[in-house]
């Protein structure tokens, strides 16, 4: 990680070249590659620009005068195949207008892995980023900005040095569902843990604990899934042997699932005696018995919107708002009573 981080501050990409001069990519790409289409003026900027950085033109600077394709790497943990077909299909549209190719990279759970997938980024000379991934590290995370790519993290209001992001608001979402069940005097309100989306789920707990602080209530429902437990399932199934609640959130569709089977094998009837809602919804939330409650978000939109703010900020141009709100349906289901 050291020496990454070390190697971040030394790499000098067109896109420094192109900020530092104030000019676009492709005006960076032409002045290297000598085209005539260029102002004098505009050229001794950028030329400065590289001799003051330090920059070496590579093939995919050299590339973007002769518009040739530009590497994107598209960065999603393998459990989230559930949720991306839409968004990829937004992605993709917009990358073949803009004939841009997109390298997929996937990980799982694990530093080792993190640390190999900057790497394999590193190394294919990626343009920019597009990051479906709410996994990495605070660290890992500064090591990517180090090199100064264009970023956009998706469905994670996440947006570092010079990055933008595209989401959907879950903490206002849940936060206005747990306002309405207070409304009614129901306060027996847990939600589950989920490592796998450490970020968003941390979104939801503060859009409930905001719920409980404007009653004037604390909010101590947290479920926490010990790291030692072999699954979510094994340590739901005897944590509902003992425990009952009105209602159960979870943020994953697989999280909701489990506790409608804990559930069912302990005894307990949803959505009479216990209610469930999934944030997140997916096709797999309809095909359960009962279907789970849940927030729908336009996930098209979530991977076009995202892949044209990047060919924005790969253009170079202007972008004053580096945070862009998705808006989101909640659909009651049968896993609810209201």
């Amino acid at each position: 990680m050291k020496e990454q981080a070390k190697d971040s501050k030394k790499r000098v990409t067109i896109y420094s070249v192109a900020r530092e001069a104030g000019v676009s990519l492709a005006t960076v790409s032409r002045v290297i590659n000598e085209s005539d289409a260029v102002k004098e003026d505009t050229k001794r900027k950028v030329q400065e620009a590289i001799i003051k950085l330090g920059y070496k033109p590579n093939a995919v600077a050299q590339g973007l005068a002769l518009k040739k394709t530009t590497n994107i790497a598209l960065i999603i943990p393998d459990s989230s195949f559930t949720y991306i077909g839409k968004v990829l299909n937004g992605l993709l549209d917009v990358a073949k207008i803009y004939k841009y190719n997109i390298i997929l990279h996937t990980t799982s759970v694990g530093v080792n892995e993190m640390n190999e997938i900057i790497d394999n980024v590193i190394k294919s000379h990626a343009d920019g980023i597009v990051l479906y991934n709410d996994l990495f590290t605070e660290k890992e995370l500064q090591i990517l900005q180090g090199f100064e790519i264009p970023m956009v993290y998706l469905d994670v209001r996440n947006s570092g040095p010079g990055a933008c992001c595209v989401y959907v608001d879950y903490r206002k979402a849940v936060h206005d569902l747990v306002t309405r069940y207070l409304d009614r005097g129901i306060e027996d309100i847990v939600v589950v843990d989920d490592k796998k989306n450490p970020i968003n789920v941390k979104e939801v707990l503060c859009g409930v604990e905001e719920a409980f602080a404007e009653k004037g209530k604390k909010f101590e429902g947290f479920i926490e899934i010990p790291e030692n437990a072999h699954s979510s399932y094994d340590y739901l199934k005897k944590y509902f042997k003992v425990n009952r609640h009105k209602l159960i959130i979870t943020y994953r569709d697989s999280q909701a699932i489990a506790v409608l089977n804990t559930c069912a094998e302990n005894g307990i009837s949803i959505p009479e005696e216990t209610e469930v809602v999934c944030v997140k919804s997916s096709r797999y939330t309809d095909m359960v018995r009962p279907q789970i409650s849940s927030f729908v978000v336009p996930s098209y939109d979530l991977g076009s919107l995202g892949m044209r703010i990047l060919t924005k900020m790969l253009n170079g141009d202007h972008i004053q708002d580096k945070e862009f709100k998705l808006n989101y349906v909640y659909k009651a289901k049968g896993s609810t009573r209201y």
